[in-house]
């Protein structure tokens, strides 16, 4: 099974964080939301799968790149 690392695609603040280890997430569903220059932009998963790794928090400051969560 392919590993698909979720990066931060611009900077900005974590506002809300929709899954949690274990969860199953489908292609374009939902990961985490990120606040950057007022708006709110949500971050979606490129796959379906289970999240096997959740590598930030609400309110953390990202960059981009920085990484979001891992799906298997």
């Amino acid at each position: 099974m392919a590993r698909e690392i979720i990066e931060a695609p611009l900077p900005g603040k974590i506002l809300q964080v929709n899954v949690t280890v274990g969860n199953t997430v489908e292609e374009g569903g939902v990961v985490c939301t990120i606040e950057a220059m007022k708006m709110e932009n949500p971050i979606l998963s490129p796959v379906r799968g289970s999240v096997t790794e959740v590598a930030v928090s609400v309110g953390q400051l990202v960059k981009t790149g920085d990484k979001i969560a891992v799906i298997e």
